[in-house]
């Protein structure tokens, strides 16, 4: 079975800096996949390819099994393919209500996006509690909720999300990965870039790491945290 999303040897270059090298990866249909590294590896700049927000100089994504060169975001949006970005991308002007509604904008089924808010709000009950609060008065971790509330609106196969715990104290930290384990066992998709490799690494089922725009390693995320490698440079041990 092809993979869900399929990264064939993409670069990507900010005029002349060219920030990926050749980078391949996938992610299955069922899994978490993180992808770990330093400020400025270029883990942001994958997800920005991925969701059409920066095109590649070179190289094929593909979505299930589809090619996504030449599409534009909200094309690859409606094919089910949901970013949340790193800093959250809400509207802070905007009240919760609005920004979840913005969520399912391309949607027409207004029964099963009902059902979907209702979920979010089980997921994030402040959520419910804040309805007709702007968006901007929301605490860090709030307006994290909301813009993976939002993004679910979108009922996406599979969900990116940028450093979602950027910011955010340990813990609502340790909140946000377990609300990522039960997004991802009710059947999304995730794929993960997060400078906390310590939490990445435990949610995840595999994991990447990018060093200056190059994967270096790759495996099982549980046997990736037991690298000395990674143990040195990524978790703070050794």
């Amino acid at each position: 079975m092809p993979p869900l999303l399929e990264i064939d040897a993409i670069s990507v270059h900010y005029g002349a800096i060219r920030a990926l090298h050749d980078v391949s990866m996938n992610v299955d249909a069922g899994e978490i996949v993180t992808l770990i590294g330093c400020n400025g590896a270029g883990k942001s700049t994958t997800l920005r390819a991925v969701s059409a927000l920066r095109k590649p100089s070179s190289g094929r994504i593909s979505f299930d099994g589809r090619d996504l060169s030449g599409l534009k975001p909200h094309e690859i949006l409606r094919l089910g393919l949901a970013q949340v970005p790193e800093g959250r991308g809400i509207f802070p002007n905007l009240t919760v209500d609005e920004n979840l509604d913005l969520g399912a904008f391309a949607r027409k089924d207004p029964g099963a996006v009902a059902g979907d808010r209702k979920r979010v709000f089980e997921l994030f009950p402040r959520l419910k509690e804040r309805l007709r609060q702007r968006a901007g008065t929301l605490s860090g971790g709030e307006q994290q909720m909301l813009a993976i509330g939002r993004a679910l609106l979108a009922r996406p196969r599979l969900l990116l999300l940028d450093e979602p715990s950027l910011g955010l104290a340990p813990q609502l930290v340790q909140t946000i990965f377990r609300i990522i384990r039960e997004i991802n066992a009710a059947g999304t998709t995730i794929f993960l870039v997060e400078q906390n490799a310590h939490m990445a690494l435990q949610v995840a089922h595999r994991a990447y790491v990018l060093e200056v725009g190059r994967v270096v390693m790759q495996g099982r995320a549980d046997e990736l945290a037991k690298s000395d490698a990674v143990k040195k440079a990524y978790l703070g041990i050794g």
